[in-house]
């Protein structure tokens, strides 16, 4: 019976490793039609009893400002273009930090916030880690780097019902994604760790000093040179 069992889950969990493959093969063209993220927040919002509408708009890769696409890369995962999903040295520094007993650090690169916000929930269990870690490397391995800055802009949350590039900016900046000046991809990439509850409409001395500083990180990494090495195919 034991033996009988543990061959049905094998059986099952190579099914289900299957299908999670050929489903990030898929969205390597398809652009995902919604995010596990952005079903969360809106059952969320009926069970407090204030629904939101969600505000989401794709813009293809061609559209979307290398400014806002540099000024993410500088503020979220500057070793976006060597790692292959996983920046160890920021995850030791993580573990260290979070050991000493200071205020929580993650370490996701963008590959990771990928696999989260498309089709995961929220939380810190070690089992859903371990499951973005698989979709981490799925997405890593069937996806170019260009896709997983592409899905990420049209993905990320950006307020509340916000999500992706052109929705934020029309919120945040009445102009279109494509429109916004560096400035403007400056703000929209410092208030990230926190999008709702900081504004890149209205940003406190906090944000704009972080959009500064952004900035001169985009230079140091050499602006949309840097975005040549994400064209190379592994």
């Amino acid at each position: 019976m034991l033996r009988f069992l543990l061959r049905r889950l094998i059986k099952l969990l190579l099914w289900t490793a299957a299908l999670s493959a050929a489903l990030v093969l898929l969205l390597r063209w398809v652009p995902p039609p919604f995010t596990a993220l952005m079903v969360e927040r809106k059952i969320e919002s009926w069970i407090d009893g204030k629904p939101i509408d969600l505000q989401r708009e794709w813009r293809p890769w061609q559209e979307l400002p290398d400014d806002l696409k540099m000024a993410v890369i500088a503020a979220e995962d500057q070793k976006f273009a060597e790692h292959w999903g996983f920046d160890v040295a920021a995850i030791r520094a993580a573990f260290s930090h979070n050991a000493s007993g200071g205020s929580l650090r993650g370490a996701s690169t963008l590959s990771q916030q990928v696999a989260k916000n498309l089709f995961l929930w929220s939380g810190r269990s070690w089992l859903r880690k371990g499951v973005e870690a698989w979709f981490t490397a799925l997405i890593e391995l069937l996806w170019p780097k260009q896709r997983i800055l592409e899905v990420y802009l049209n993905s990320v949350e950006w307020g509340t019902g916000i999500f992706g590039a052109q929705a934020a900016a029309r919120q945040h900046f009445g102009v279109g994604a494509p429109y916004l000046s560096t400035r403007q991809a400056c703000l929209l990439a410092a208030v990230l760790p926190n999008p709702r509850e900081w504004s890149a409409g209205r940003p406190s001395a906090y944000v704009s000093n972080r959009a500064n500083w952004i900035r001169r990180q985009m230079r140091q990494l050499g602006g949309s040179h840097y975005l040549q090495r994400l064209e190379v195919e592994r």
